[in-house]
């Protein structure tokens, strides 16, 4: 990983702080995507000291506001000549609903819009440094998203539940990362899905998830797996050279996993592709798409030079 470009988001702490440790460790030039710069600050601060590494670089991101997407994906590319890897890792679970500053519903809008839209604004930047990576954490919650998403009811208006639409958000994940991997085909990048266990972090422990689900997240906490252990199969992915033309795959333990039945409906993936792109043309900030750019693109985010 000497001098390869990394971009990890929610490395603040968690899995995410783990991964870009584990990722710098192995020399990369590795860049903390956050939303709370102070910490994000001190995190670098510990994975250079940590890592021996000065190449530990911090950008502003809040998934939660596609405005704060572009203008991250735009510093991305002014920066940086090439991107290796993506590791879009950060994520979060809610109840009561909220909604993102865009109006759409939290959950679906940070664990799987936000991705996609950084993913795909920065798309070029990974095919011109091919062979590259995106890697999504998704979750062994999938499975609880029966019967798949609900595509009327994206933005579970008609009914909310924080386990069940965090269960569709990681869903998305599986399904945005098997339309990607076709839709790269041949291209060098690949894209790949994981699931890094039970961890013992600080997901859900933020006041955001209250009641019996709250309450079980934390009563739980003395059974899941250490930060490091759950990060270890996002290294393993980001990184490991006989996966280096292994795309489309879901992950956990550092081999191969099965996907529930509805993670693998091709239909689906294109319609929750095409549903994502819509869906970001409405609120005002769409990306390109990779079927229609290409044969290259000049396409910028909204709000760069």
């Amino acid at each position: 990983m000497d001098g390869r470009v990394v971009v990890v988001t929610g490395a603040s702490s968690g899995i995410g702080e783990h991964t870009a440790l584990g990722l710098a460790r192995q020399g990369a030039i590795t860049v903390l995507a956050c939303r709370n710069r102070s910490k994000a600050e001190v995190v670098a601060d510990r994975i250079r000291h940590e890592a021996e590494s000065g190449t530990v670089e911090l950008v502003d991101l809040d998934l939660a506001d596609l405005a704060s997407v572009h203008r991250c994906a735009g510093t991305i590319l002014d920066r940086y000549d090439r991107l290796d890897v993506i590791v879009n890792n950060a994520g979060g679970i809610w109840s009561p609903r909220g909604e993102s500053a865009q109006g759409l519903e939290m959950t679906f809008a940070v664990n799987h819009m936000g991705h996609m839209a950084l993913t795909l604004l920065l798309t070029d930047l990974l095919r011109t440094s091919s062979p590259s990576r995106v890697v999504t954490v998704s979750s062994v919650a999938h499975w609880m998203a029966l019967g798949g998403l609900r595509f009327d009811d994206l933005q579970s208006e008609r009914h909310y539940s924080g386990l069940a639409a965090y269960a569709r958000s990681k869903l998305a994940n599986l399904l945005f990362t098997a339309e990607l991997s076709s839709r790269l085909a041949a291209s060098g990048v690949t894209a790949n899905a994981v699931h890094p266990g039970p961890v013992r972090s600080g997901f859900g422990m933020d006041g955001d998830l209250g009641g019996l689900v709250g309450w079980g997240n934390r009563l739980v906490r003395p059974l899941e797996i250490t930060p490091q252990a759950g990060a270890a199969t996002s290294i393993y992915v980001a990184s490991a050279p006989e996966l280096s033309a292994v795309t489309g795959g879901y992950f956990a333990r550092c081999r191969p996993a099965r996907t529930a039945p509805w993670a693998r409906s091709a239909a689906d993936a294109a319609r929750l592709w095409d549903a994502s792109l819509h869906l970001l043309d409405q609120v005002g900030y769409p990306v390109p798409d990779i079927a229609a750019s290409a044969s290259g693109s000049d396409a910028r985010p909204a709000g760069s030079a």
